[in-house]
């Protein structure tokens, strides 16, 4: 990031409103720096070094959010849709200012663990084909997933399209008409882990990531509910930074 921003991409960035809204606040001498009241809305400022105060509410400054969402069904991952609701449409209006997007995608039927961020750079490193980032799944399943179906899933599945995945873990919690297991996989095809299971003849009804990295889905989140990560999470999401 450079040392200096315009002032009004700082206070929209920090959820103080739109640019337009922004300009609004600056007429009226809502906004200070250093104790002086800004004029100019393309004012230069270091946010990291410089005290900014909007309303006379000193600017808490970060340059990067994350936020855990427990996606629901219904919504799809995406900042825009004309058709469906977006995981950005559901934010809540605290953090719609932040440019957020999400680091990577879950089909809109399936729930679970999204990451949202506005860092560019982590997302890119946590979804590089190299690093081969752990995706973990609990998956309700029509049909009896048996022994032999964890040693296809270890030694790679061909799909409809003839590719054939990376070694996957398949554990199975309860075996029956409709068995209960936890897939983890270690990239991030179409629909791959229904194309998986529809591979070894059988059909997934219910989806939802537990896991992505060594970050683990915060249980108490509802379907739809977000919360920033702690910096405990931050180190372990930040790890995947230092895998060659």
């Amino acid at each position: 990031m450079r040392d200096t921003q315009r002032i009004d991409k700082i206070l929209s960035n920090s959820g103080f409103g739109t640019r337009k809204e922004i300009k609004k606040l600056i007429k009226n001498g809502e906004v200070k720096v250093d104790g002086v009241v800004v004029k100019d809305s393309a004012m230069q400022v270091n946010p990291k070094e410089s005290v900014i105060e909007v309303a006379g509410e000193i600017l808490k400054y970060r340059e990067y959010i994350y936020i855990m969402m427990n996606k629901p069904q219904g919504v799809i991952s995406a900042t825009y849709d004309n058709r469906h609701r977006t995981v950005i449409d559901i934010l809540p209006d605290e953090y719609k200012f932040f440019n957020l997007f999400p680091v990577g995608r879950l089909d809109i039927d399936t729930e679970g663990l999204l990451l949202l961020t506005n860092d560019g750079q982590l997302a890119h490193e946590l979804l590089s084909p190299r690093k081969h980032v752990p995706k973990k799944y609990y998956a309700l399943i029509d049909g009896i997933v048996t022994t032999k179906d964890v040693d296809v899933f270890r030694e790679g599945v061909v799909l409809d399209d003839g590719y054939k995945t990376l070694p996957s873990e398949l554990f199975i919690l309860k075996s029956g008409p409709y068995s209960e297991v936890e897939i983890v996989i270690y990239e991030g095809k179409f629909h791959q882990v229904k194309r998986m299971f529809e591979a070894v003849g059988k059909k997934v009804k219910y989806l939802r990531r537990i896991g992505m990295g060594k970050l683990k889905l915060d249980e108490t989140l509802e379907p739809g509910d977000v919360r920033e990560l702690t910096d405990e999470e931050m180190l372990l999401v930040k790890e995947v930074e230092k895998v060659n």
